[in-house]
């Protein structure tokens, strides 16, 4: 009895960690996103996006944890405006030839019930790495009907950063702010 009764305990423990196991999920690059957003003189709000990304998500409902890369290619900066282009790509902004991409990596996804609440990770821009949260404004998991229903989770996240911890100080002295609200918009398909 107790044999049985000890088989049954470890088979119910084995199945419940392999429905925990995280599944793996590549982030889709046409409904991927990094934008950016900085005031203007108090007039207008510069914004720009990274055309170029890739990355890799992991995500465990079950355990409600997960894991996200994002990287982006920084020459592939677009603003609309191809002075303003270089100019971000120079090395006053993003010095994009001595380091060509940042880095988003988390491992850690903050919930609230069934609810994702956050995603907190370190931010690598022009070589230099700090924590950043960003807050999930929308998530979601669904059968991908474009892609023989294959499981596609994403949402919009955003956080507020101070760009001079990354060295990107160009413009303070002429009044620029320091805050830089980041949009990411990211669609992961199940590996």
């Amino acid at each position: 009895m107790r044999t049985a009764l000890f088989a049954l305990a470890a088979a119910s423990l084995f199945a419940t960690a392999v429905q925990a196991a995280p599944a793996s999920y590549a982030i889709d690059p046409t409904h991927t996103f990094a934008t950016f957003e900085i005031d203007h003189m108090g007039t207008t709000t510069n914004r720009a996006r990274f055309d170029k990304k890739s990355g890799s998500v992991e995500f465990d409902k079950a355990g409600k944890s997960g894991k996200v890369e994002v990287s982006l290619d920084m020459a592939s900066v677009n603003s609309g405006t191809p002075a303003f282009n270089k100019h971000l790509q120079s090395a006053e902004i993003f010095d994009a030839e001595k380091f060509p991409s940042a880095k988003f990596v988390s491992d850690k996804f903050v919930f609230d019930g069934d609810k994702l609440k956050e995603v907190t990770g370190q931010l690598t821009i022009k070589g230099q790495t700090h924590p950043v949260t960003f807050k999930a404004n929308k998530f979601n998991c669904y059968e991908n009907p474009m892609l023989q229903k294959r499981e596609t989770c994403g949402g919009d996240f955003e956080a507020t950063i101070d760009r001079t911890q990354w060295g990107v100080d160009y413009g303070m002295a002429y009044g620029f702010p320091k805050q830089v609200r980041v949009v990411l918009q990211i669609e992961a398909v199940k590996q």
